[in-house]
């Protein structure tokens, strides 16, 4: 994956629909699924986190579902190491979106590239 911060920057905004500004932490995974790179705003400028598994491949997410999918911090921890995570999307209970009242926490936006 030979994305940079101005191909993802235009992605998130072409393609997502999204604003790269928002805090939100995006999430490109490569079509062999051993590549993920995440772009970020912290406020100062891009960041852009990159992780190559040596074995294995990341998790994929479910394809039949096709709503916008927002992972928990637990679960991009989980997803970034490589866990399973293809269940979580036929099994869990709806999300419940409350409004936090700590200003550390983030969503994830994850997209397949």
């Amino acid at each position: 994956m030979r994305a940079s911060y101005d191909s993802l920057f235009s992605r998130v905004k072409t393609v997502l629909q999204k604003d790269p500004f928002s805090g939100h932490l995006f999430l490109f995974v490569n079509s062999k699924r051993t590549t993920v790179k995440c772009l970020y705003y912290d406020g100062t400028g891009l960041v852009i986190i990159s992780k190559r598994l040596e074995q294995g491949t990341f998790s994929r997410i479910n394809p039949y579902y096709r709503d916008e999918v927002i992972l928990t911090e637990a679960e991009f921890g989980l997803f970034f190491e490589g866990a399973n995570l293809e269940k979580r999307f036929i099994e869990s209970p709806a999300e419940i979106r409350k409004k936090s009242t700590f200003s550390g926490g983030y969503e994830l936006q994850v997209s397949a590239i």
